[in-house]
């Protein structure tokens, strides 16, 4: 059993590492293939074992994916936020402290889950209502926090409202059209970025493959944020890893740098995803697809001690060695990246973004990842921050709870 248990968790590293890398291959598409074909496997394995694949998996993702949000520019919905000071920090030749810091996070996130697991299975069916109640609340107060923050306010909110237009348009209207979040998320913070690099001719300078200093302002008040923020969003649908790290960002007294924030979202990143899985055995309520696939192989009343230990267990083995595995491979991009002409990669990626939209959003995907883009390209040229435009998911994630 051990052995089948050290096998599964390499096999899940190497997928989690697949997905985390490729823009577009997403953990829960593997998760769904999974499922299809579980039948097969549960020929001669056990239902956890393939859980145990599904956490492997998901934890390495959520490490590795902000390798290419930081050197590509390429975004998922979880990384959005570190394309904002992590390709400002690889223009600088910090490409790898970016990711260094966004894996400390990652990392400090997989103690703060082994400690709020067994409170989650205690508490968390008691005080779901009442947090429920007071989230939309709670994210109008942060984006006021982010707009009153901002040196001209009227064009941070005007930013704001325009991509929170945009999402509702997406998100919360009749469209028929799959994953709807890969154009919208791939043009605002992707495709609008490779533009300006490509317009402004960006040249990646010589990257300096150094660990920063962790020090404890550094590290204590982005954990303690995340440790109040993640959990709170880690059972309720359409809240993200972006919007727990804007409240958990407005949690924070002392002021906000770039550093501070890679930690931050590295943290609520591997929470939200890591939690997903004790939330569906605690209050029977899938938060994130992967989750949903272990709640089709385990249902909760089938769920043992035993299992919820060892998917406890695979989430702390996991975290460890994809530390140092993450570490590795962002050291290899250092290297490369600076050696490559970034406007061609650009291009590339452009066209492989639009290549991934088409095939998985069709013609309409399409439409929206221009229009996307359009918005995002006017964000950044506008002046204000361009966390403004996580308004494409908060304003709809407010109606919902509110109408």
């Amino acid at each position: 059993m051990l052995l089948e248990i050290s096998i599964t968790i390499l096999i899940g590293i190497l997928a989690g590492t697949i997905t985390g890398l490729l823009p577009g291959i997403h953990i829960n598409l593997v998760a769904a293939l999974l499922i299809s074909i579980s039948a097969f496997f549960l020929g001669f394995t056990s239902p956890i074992i393939l859980i145990i694949f599904i956490v492997s998996m998901s934890i390495t993702h959520t490490f590795v994916d902000f390798i290419p949000s930081v050197f590509l520019g390429a975004p998922e919905e979880d990384t959005i936020l570190s394309i904002l000071p992590g390709h400002e920090m690889l223009k600088q030749g910090r490409g790898y402290e970016a990711v260094y810091l966004a894996t400390v996070g990652s990392f400090s996130a997989v103690l703060i889950i082994l400690v709020i697991a067994p409170v989650f299975l205690i508490i968390l069916p008691k005080i779901e209502p009442l947090i429920i109640f007071f989230i939309p609340y709670i994210l109008i107060i942060s984006s006021l926090f982010l707009i009153f923050q901002e040196k001209n306010k009227l064009l941070g909110f005007s930013v704001f409202i325009l991509s929170g237009f945009l999402g509702i348009s997406v998100l919360n209207s009749n469209i028929n059209i799959k994953e709807p979040l890969l154009p919208l998320l791939s043009g605002l913070f992707g495709a609008s970025s490779l533009i300006i690099s490509i317009k402004t001719k960006v040249k990646i300078p010589k990257q300096i493959i150094a660990k920063p200093k962790l020090n404890k302002n550094l590290l204590i008040s982005p954990i303690i944020a995340s440790l109040v923020s993640a959990p709170l969003c880690s059972f309720i649908p359409a809240i993200g890893s972006g919007q727990a790290a804007i409240i958990g960002s407005s949690l924070m007294r002392k002021k906000m740098t770039r550093e501070k924030f890679l930690i931050l979202l590295g943290s609520v990143n591997t929470i939200i995803l890591g939690l997903s899985f004790i939330v569906v055995y605690s209050i029977n309520k899938a938060r994130t697809g992967v989750a949903a696939t272990a709640q089709e192989l385990i249902p909760i009343s089938n769920i043992s001690n035993n299992d919820l230990f060892l998917i406890l267990i695979t989430i702390v083995i996991t975290g460890i060695l994809c530390f140092y595995w993450t570490l590795f491979l962002a050291g290899k991009f250092s290297k490369v990246i600076e050696k490559i002409n970034y406007s061609k990669l650009s291009y590339f990626i452009l066209a492989f973004l639009s290549v991934i939209v088409f095939l998985f959003s069709n013609w309409i995907g399409i439409f929206i990842f221009i229009i996307s883009t359009a918005t995002g390209i006017y964000g950044i040229l506008s002046g204000a921050r361009r966390i403004n435009l996580i308004g494409c998911l908060i304003i709809p994630t407010i109606l919902i709870y509110l109408l």
